[in-house]
C-alpha cells in the first residue's frame, strides 16, 4: 500500500537552506545524519549538494568560484554522489527538501538518470529539486567521455527527454543527443514530474531557467549581478509565453553574517529572492552540528523568517 505523504512545514516566507552540503565531515554516514536532523530541527528548508564525478590530478579549466581558479580542497576530498547520499537524508527526515545543487546534468544518461531521480522524488514523497548545470571542468567529461562541446545544448535536451519520461508511459522523444520511442519509466515522481532548478551565474544559465527551469539558482553575484541576472530570467520567460514569476530564486547575501541580517533579506527579497543560501560549514564546531543549527536559528532563520 502506499505511504501518505506527510503534512508538509509551512516554511518561512524568506526560506534558507544549506549548500556544501555533501562535503567535508558531513560526507560520512555519522555526518550526514547529524547534519540532516539539526537542520531539519532548527527550521532550515532545504539542504544541497554539489557534484564531481572524479578529480583531476591536474586541471587548466578554471574553478569560477574562486579567484585561485581552483576547487577547494585536494583530491583526496570526499564528494558523495548526490542523489546516494540525499537518499541518506530523505531516510532520516521528513520534511527538509533535497536539492542537488547542482549535479552536472550532460555528463549522465538522460534515460538512466530519470529513473534514478524519479525513484528518489517517489520514495522521498516529492522533496526533491533537481538543481542542473552544465559544468566548467573538462578535465571530467574527457575522463567520462562526453564531449565538451555543445553541452548547453545536450542539457536543455535531457532535460526535455526526462520530462517526457517522467510525464506518462509509451513516451517518446527524438532529438540529436537522445533518441527513444514508447517506452516507459516508472516509478513516476509525485506530480508527474520533479522541479529542475537551473545553476549559473551567466547569461546562458539565466536564459535556460526563462526557457525551461522552475527555479534559477545563481552561484554567486553582487546585489546588482543578481538583479540582472533575475530581470533576464524573467524577459526570457515571457519570450516563451512563461511566468517569470513562478520561476523561484534562490541566491546568497554575505550579509546575512553581518549585523543586519534582516536587512539583507529584504535586499534578497527586494529582487524576487525567496530562498537564501547558508554554508553547511557553519554547522561545524566543537559544539556539535544541533547546537550550531540553534545559534543559526536565533540569529539568522529567526529574525528572517517573515521578508
Amino acid at each position: 500500500m502506499r505511504r501518505r505523504r506527510p503534512e508538509r512545514i509551512r516554511f518561512a516566507l524568506m526560506k534558507v537552506g544549506l549548500a556544501f552540503a555533501n562535503t567535508g565531515p558531513f560526507s560520512t554516514a555519522d555526518g550526514v545524519v547529524s547534519l540532516a536532523t539539526a537542520a531539519e530541527g532548527a527550521g532550515i528548508e532545504s539542504l544541497w549538494t554539489v557534484e564531481h564525478v572524479i578529480w583531476p590530478s591536474s586541471y587548466d579549466s578554471e574553478y569560477p568560484y574562486s579567484p585561485t581558479g581552483k576547487m577547494p580542497g585536494d583530491k583526496t576530498s570526499p564528494i558523495p554522489d548526490p542523489l546516494i547520499w540525499l537518499s541518506f537524508v530523505a531516510a532520516h527526515t521528513t520534511s527538509l527538501v533535497l536539492g542537488t545543487g547542482i549535479v552536472i546534468l550532460p555528463e549522465r544518461n538522460p534515460v538512466v538518470f530519470a529513473k534514478e531521480v524519479a525513484t528518489l522524488a517517489d520514495l522521498s514523497n516529492g522533496r526533491l529539486q533537481l538543481g542542473i548545470g552544465v559544468g566548467w571542468l573538462e578535465e571530467e567529461f574527457d575522463a567520462i567521455g562526453v564531449p565538451w562541446g555543445k553541452r548547453g545544448a545536450r542539457t536543455d535536451e535531457y532535460v526535455h527527454a526526462m520530462r517526457e519520461l517522467w510525464a506518462s508511459d509509451d513516451a517518446s522523444y527524438s532529438g540529436e543527443f537522445v533518441d527513444f520511442t514508447n517506452v516507459s519509466s516508472n516509478p513516476k515522481p509525485p506530480g508527474g514530474s520533479v522541479p529542475f532548478v537551473i545553476g549559473g551565474h551567466s547569461t546562458a544559465a539565466a536564459k535556460r531557467a526563462g526557457r525551461l527551469g522552475d527555479g534559477f539558482f545563481p552561484g554567486k553575484g553582487s546585489i546588482a549581478e543578481l538583479t540582472e541576472m533575475i530581470d533576464i530570467v524573467h524577459q526570457t520567460a515571457a519570450e516563451h509565453d512563461r511566468d517569470g514569476t513562478a520561476i523561484e530564486i534562490t541566491a546568497a547575501h554575505p550579509g546575512l553574517f553581518g549585523d543586519d541580517p534582516v536587512g539583507a533579506a529584504q535586499e534578497l527579497a527586494s529582487i524576487g529572492v525567496t530562498r537564501t543560501i547558508i554554508p553547511a560549514f557553519m554547522l561545524l564546531g566543537s559544539e556539535g552540528a544541533e547546537a550550531k543549527a540553534t545559534q543559526l536559528a536565533e540569529t539568522i532563520i529567526g529574525p528572517i523568517a517573515n521578508v
